[in-house]
Parts: C-alpha cells; structure tokens; sequence
C-alpha cells in the first residue's frame, strides 16, 4: 500500500518525545496506506500543507461527493483546508479543480450560503468567502 513517504521518497524520523502532537501525527500520517485516509487525515495533512500532491486529489474526490465533509471539526472544515492551499497545488489538477468550482458555485447558491446577512463570525460565512475568493468573485 502506497504512502506518502513512499511518494515522496523522504523518510522522516521518528518524532522527538518533546515534539508536538501535530508533529507526531503528519510523521504518523506520511506512513499510512493512503487507501486508509479518512477526513481527517485529509484535513490535517493539506492544513500543514504535507503530501499536497498525493492527497489533493482524494480530498477533491471527497469533496466532489460531499462539499462539505466533516473532520472532527465542523462541517466544511476539510473544505476550509483546501481552499487555503496556493494556486500552484492545483497546477496538475486542472480538470478536477473545474470540477470542484461547479460543485462550490452550486453550493454558495443555497442556503445558508446565499443568505446575506451571515455574521462575520458564522462558519457558513468563512467557508462562504474562502470559495467565492476560489471562485474568483
């Protein structure tokens, strides 16, 4: 089973005691069988910005069938995540980006999205802005 370590080809080293949770569960994460990722796997690796090219694709593949799955967050929280990565992580995915940008327009037609009146704080309203400015409105 293929992994992003084996991917990438870059052995990390076992995390220091010291280290953070974080640290240890990407370390953790670059050796699980990508056939095993779950959501939020997916939203702790593309938020750190590991393994992009390897699991780009998957998270899309969720997000195709559903926009706004849910890590152990809130719903969208996986969405958030690859909204935020540069332009350059979807060089190589042009078509599925196409793809992503159909659903995502869909999506901020419909409530609560399109309600105006979203607080700033409201979930709905962050994910709302981060695909309007992926959608390039």
């Amino acid at each position: 089973m293929t992994t992003v370590e084996q991917l990438e080809r870059d052995v990390w080293p076992e995390p220091h005691p010291d280290d953070t949770f974080l640290v240890r569960r990407c370390t953790e994460l670059r050796r699980k069988p990508l056939a095993e990722f779950t959501v939020e796997d997916l939203r702790i690796m593309l938020g750190q910005e590991i393994g992009v090219p390897a699991l780009l694709p998957l998270a899309v593949q969720v997000l195709l069938r559903e926009p706004l799955a849910e890590g152990e967050y809130y719903p969208g929280d996986l969405l958030r995540n690859v909204l935020r990565l540069p332009g350059s992580a979807w060089s190589n995915l042009r078509a599925e980006r196409e793809r992503l940008v159909l659903v995502l327009a869909k999506l901020v037609a419909t409530p609560p999205f399109s309600d105006p009146d979203l607080r700033p704080r409201d979930p709905y309203r962050e994910i709302r802005d981060a695909i309007l400015r992926f959608l390039g409105r």
